[in-house]
């Protein structure tokens, strides 16, 4: 008699329990090895670690803490590595997470040729990579993968949009200082034929290697050349020792001559100032200043590091807020169906309104011209830019009709 009782109260109990146990089931979902584990592979002591770097582990770490710090019930890490700009280096971290570390996504592999060589990675072990840093078109080109994003710019935008504008503007004949890499020769190649398109022309260019020491010869080069505009095809120090050049030589106060800065971020003003910088047209998918949305994430973001943030580190916790809000919505980190969730849901938020992710990878958004102020211009600590243009997403990246992707179906 007591046994009955005893199993007909179990049996009560089961059942009062079965749908908590559900809800419970239902919340946590389907994780594997009960973490969701997001990896940045980043220059962290090189020519980008200023761009990059830690600016862009706190953009991650702000993304999930606001998230909640757990997805589906499960717990969410964030780890870095820093790639030393060495292709074989990111390749080999980037397999090594997918099969010891338990990575279950990148949101970024800093620079061109690093992330060029992760991406063969990502094909082979099928896992997502959002790309942040990295600005060749080749991520949604001839390299895209099912398992791909192209998230914050591309030399694509960067061309069409500074390009456009400055040869508009009268700037038609260019000779370029170009690093010698897969970024450099894929920004000095979209930019030229943006020039050659609207009836300028490319007079020459010089090529220098990473991180180079000394700019010096490259400027001369150009200046030589008597072109109108000299169109500076690198990024990071390669790019600040450029202008520092150019102003020791007297570019930057000829008349005769103009510095196009092809690929420049905040930080790179900052470091420059105003005076050295000032009247530069430049195009970023982000500004700190911007509106209100941009105002409030980025204080925050400079409590934290200390200087506002740049459009790839914007990028990174969009992006990562992005991946976290699929994978609650499928149930699940497996790549396919956080992949679907992520093509079918729209982006709102500071960094983009209305993004979407096309079917070669490119995230579409808005990208904006920006003129550097004056000195006398500024009125705060980084208020260091005039918005002189907003390009729709239609018409500042590639024409899906022009990509060379395999994913994409062509009519």
């Amino acid at each position: 008699m007591n046994r009955l009782r005893y199993s007909a109260a179990l049996l009560t109990l089961l059942t009062l329990l079965a749908p908590l146990t559900g809800g419970a089931l239902a919340q946590t979902g389907n994780v594997s090895d009960g973490v969701v584990r997001i990896g940045l592979i980043l220059d962290m002591s090189g020519p980008y670690s200023d761009i990059t770097g830690e600016g862009s582990v706190v953009a991650a770490r702000m993304a999930v803490e606001d998230f909640g710090g757990k997805v589906l019930g499960r717990p969410i890490d964030v780890v870095y590595a820093d790639h030393q700009n060495k292709a074989d280096i990111s390749a080999n971290k980037a397999r090594e997470w997918f099969d010891q570390g338990k990575v279950d996504a990148l949101m970024d592999v800093a620079a061109s040729a690093t992330a060029l060589s992760a991406v063969e990675v990502v094909k082979q072990k099928q896992k997502i990579a959002i790309f942040n840093g990295p600005a060749t078109t080749r991520l949604t080109n001839d390299a895209c993968s099912p398992y791909t994003v192209h998230w914050t710019y591309d030399t694509y935008s960067l061309a069409n949009v500074t390009g456009k504008a400055i040869v508009k503007n009268g700037g038609r004949n260019w000779y370029f200082v170009t690093a010698d890499y897969a970024f450099g020769h894929s920004l000095e190649k979209d930019t030229a034929d943006v020039v050659r398109a609207d009836g300028g022309k490319v007079i020459g260019s010089t090529r220098h290697p990473l991180n180079a020491p000394d700019m010096s010869s490259s400027i001369l080069a150009a200046q030589g050349s008597g072109a109108q505009i000299i169109g500076l095809a690198n990024a990071g120090t390669d790019f600040i020792n450029s202008l520092k050049a150019a102003n020791e030589f007297g570019i930057t106060k000829s008349r005769k001559q103009s510095l196009a800065g092809l690929l420049v971020y905040i930080n790179d003003i900052h470091s420059l100032g105003l005076p050295t910088t000032q009247g530069l047209l430049l195009t970023e998918a982000f500004y700190w200043d911007l509106n209100d949305d941009t105002r409030r994430w980025s204080k925050r973001f400079f409590e934290r590091v200390k200087r506002m943030p740049n459009m790839s580190q914007a990028g990174v916790y969009s992006s990562t807020m992005h991946y976290l809000r699929a994978v609650q919505a499928a149930g699940t980190d497996e790549t396919a169906a956080v992949m679907k969730q992520m093509r079918a849901t729209p982006v709102n938020d500071f960094f983009a309104k209305n993004g979407r992710i096309r079917e070669d990878g490119r995230f579409l958004h808005d990208m904006y011209l920006f003129e550097v102020k004056a000195p006398e211009q500024s009125t705060s600590p980084w208020d260091y830019y005039t918005l002189r243009g907003t390009v729709p997403a239609a018409q500042a990246f590639q024409p899906i009709e022009r990509s060379t992707c395999p994913l994409v179906a062509k009519k």
